[in-house]
């Protein structure tokens, strides 16, 4: 008799500087700058499961849209660099709403690390998942398969080369730890804000690691005009 089917539970979690949805990157890879950990949950810290993965460059991710608020899906979403009111199908977006709320993403490996508590972490680049969110699974990127230089990007690689011009006046810069300013201005660049807010007088933000990074936004240029320190 076949055993039950054991039911899909998270192996690790990401930590990382965003604790919110708002500003995360819309896709891997979109500012390399950008850092994280996975962190294994104590069943999976077993240093065996690792043998070889250092060979790999990068990674791919299978996690859970953990924060996405509904229990249901719908067969047409609006994309948000669309603006917000063109609908596609479901299955031709990334979006969350999905029948299974399953993202996946790929990211570089830029060390394994050895924790005392927690055992081996694994320190990548290019996230675009919020702190927190659950792991299901870490495949190896095998180039030689997973890259496919002749593939069509559909309705998505018409907005897809959009960026801003970043103003950030020296002395709100220079709150930010050092190491941490060049993945800041690449989220910036990305142009966090919803498609469909296209409003020069609203101030937007969100948190990046203990600061409230306040902007606004003309045209193609975004401009930081408060960083708040949340003193968490």
């Amino acid at each position: 008799m076949l055993s039950e089917r054991r039911m899909i539970e998270p192996i690790a979690h990401i930590e990382c500087d965003l604790p919110t949805k708002f500003g995360l990157p819309r896709q891997s890879g979109l500012v390399e700058e950008l850092t994280a950990r996975v962190v294994f949950e104590p069943l999976y810290r077993d240093p065996v499961a690792f043998r070889g993965l250092e060979g790999y460059s990068h990674l791919w991710l299978i996690w859970g849209f953990s924060e996405n608020g509904r229990d249901s899906w719908a067969a047409t979403v609006k994309p948000p660099r669309l603006g917000g009111n063109r609908r596609m199908g479901v299955f031709a977006t990334r979006s969350p709403y999905r029948p299974n709320a399953l993202g996946l993403s790929s990211v570089r490996l830029e060390a394994m690390e050895q924790d005392e508590k927690r055992g081996i972490v694994l320190r990548v680049s290019g996230a675009d998942l919020m702190d927190g969110t659950p792991i299901y699974d870490v495949k190896p990127y095998l180039p030689f398969t997973d890259s496919r230089p002749e593939a069509v990007g559909g309705f998505a690689e018409d907005v897809f080369d959009h960026s801003l011009a970043v103003v950030f006046p020296e002395p709100l810069l220079a709150k930010i730890p050092e190491d941490k300013r060049a993945a800041l201005l690449g989220i910036l660049a990305q142009d966090p804000r919803p498609a469909y807010i296209d409003d020069p007088t609203r101030r937007y933000g969100f948190n990046y690691l203990c600061y409230d990074v306040r902007f606004t936004v003309a045209g193609d240029t975004l401009t930081v005009v408060e960083i708040a320190d949340l003193s968490c």
